[in-house]
């Protein structure tokens, strides 16, 4: 395949922040696709945290599909061009050590981002979610609404078994209904596949195999607004709900044909990740070494409106995340975890 028809990059200048230094700063925000929902949203984290410093140039690369190869490729091309530092977001860690490895030689800062780097990576600063623990989150939700004598079958999709955030996701899933609903029985996870036609059609195919199911869950972004689409043409009564907030699945909570979704805060992680960087870069700061864990939120039809709400401009995202941003980075200790303990 040509690298024109794999490569997806964006060049984006810092803004006029209030942070001083910084001139010539050249960053980079390695992602494992430009087409899905949550690598975009952490890409427009990152590039909201750079604006806030002056002079600092953020160059977000990956593949338009998710594709472990082809970002693997763009990696190595950033290490050549953002030498002042490079977040990596990657659904592959494997295919990563060895690349990171040789960018981390150069004396180029590293930070991973949503999926924690393997040993011989030597990356050692980490922003992501405790994956088991957000599972659980939605799991928890969907306890609460079926009730204590709740008994039957819930079905459990993941886009792409073998994704430590994903299997970890659903593994939370599990434990928090064999701990609290243990006549409800959890059938999969099932691969229900990250393109979004392909995942209609596997979850079109599970709801038609369990019709007396309870609750399909899944754990990424494309789970959650298919299911919502399948239960709306199926009029169905069981419970729906995936991750992300994808403009569809928000509607879907909204309209109350998902029960909830559950947000990793991918924004939040990315703009975490950059100005951890730009703060390297600029000011000096060492990078912290450990697991940052960036948070997660349950969203449901109770806050659905505030979170549309502050997508929708630039000044609504400086509003909400700006404070939050600030308070996170003035206790980032209080987030920091041992690398060994990522899930």
């Amino acid at each position: 395949m040509r690298l024109a028809a794999i490569v997806a990059v964006v060049l984006v200048l810092g803004g006029c922040g209030s942070s001083a230094g910084g001139s010539g700063t050249r960053l980079g925000f390695a992602v494992a696709t430009t087409s899905e929902d949550f690598a975009q949203q952490m890409a427009d984290g990152g590039k909201y945290a750079a604006s806030a410093f002056d002079g600092v140039e953020v160059r977000v690369s990956g593949p338009p599909g998710v594709d472990g190869p082809a970002e693997v490729k763009l990696l190595q091309d950033l290490g050549r061009t953002a030498t002042d530092g490079i977040a990596v977001m990657n659904l592959a860690p494997d295919l990563f050590v060895r690349p990171m490895a040789d960018i981390a030689r150069k004396d180029i800062p590293l930070v991973a981002v949503d999926t924690a780097p393997l040993d011989g990576s030597d990356v050692r600063t980490y922003v992501g979610n405790d994956n088991l623990g957000i599972g659980r989150m939605l799991a928890d939700e969907a306890i609460r609404l079926l009730g204590p004598n709740a008994n039957g079958t819930v079905v459990v999709g993941t886009t792409v078994p073998g994704v430590p955030v994903l299997d970890q996701r659903a593994k939370g899933i599990k434990q928090a209904f064999a701990e609290k609903l243990p006549n409800v029985h959890v059938l999969g996870p099932f691969e229900t596949k990250i393109e979004p036609t392909q995942n209609f059609s596997i979850w079109n195919g599970l709801v038609k195999a369990n019709p007396t199911a309870l609750a399909f869950l899944g754990t990424g972004d494309q789970d959650s607004y298919n299911l919502a689409k399948i239960k709306q043409e199926n009029h169905g009564t069981y419970l729906t709900a995936g991750f992300d907030l994808n403009a569809a699945t928000l509607r879907a909570v909204k309209d109350g044909t998902n029960f909830a979704t559950l947000s990793p805060e991918h924004f939040m992680k990315g703009a975490v990740a950059i100005r951890l960087l730009s703060e390297a870069a600029t000011k000096g700061k060492a990078l912290p070494e450990g697991w940052i864990d960036s948070g997660a939120l349950l969203v449901t039809k109770d806050n659905v409106d505030e979170i549309i709400a502050r997508g929708r401009s630039d000044a609504a995202k400086d509003e909400y995340f700006g404070p939050k941003l600030d308070r996170f980075f003035a206790d980032l200790d209080a987030h920091l975890r041992p690398l060994k303990d990522a899930s």
